[in-house]
């Protein structure tokens, strides 16, 4: 639960949530492939180097992205299986085990159409 809070925390501000997406944007599969330099996520969103510099650790710090070393820059990656982690973490009780079935509290069911799940 701790690593759920700290993710959607970061993810919780304007520009980190914008600073994320555009590595979505930009990620490749492979190892040392795709994510964008500082600056180009800071020409991108228009962010000032200081202020970028201070939500990249944030979302470092909570896991959601990479960076590694490319000559003089530092390249950074979303982390789609933290992401994927995270998503299948909040949707884990997902219809309390009844996902995909034919619930007889499902809202609008034939069976019981005033009921909703609880």
């Amino acid at each position: 639960m701790e690593t759920a809070v700290t993710a959607l925390s970061a993810l919780a501000q304007e520009t980190r949530l914008a600073i994320f997406r555009a590595l979505v944007r930009a990620h490749a599969p492979g190892e040392g492939e795709g994510g964008l330099a500082a600056g180009e996520i800071a020409a991108a969103l228009d962010v000032a180097p200081a202020t970028l510099s201070f939500h990249l650790k944030e979302l470092l710090h909570a896991g959601l992205i990479d960076q590694r070393r490319e000559g003089r820059s530092l390249i950074y990656k979303a982390d789609l299986t933290a992401m994927l982690g995270l998503t299948a973490y909040l949707l884990e009780d997902c219809c309390q085990g009844a996902c995909g079935t034919l619930s007889p509290c499902a809202p609008g069911s034939a069976i019981m159409p005033e009921k909703e799940c609880v």
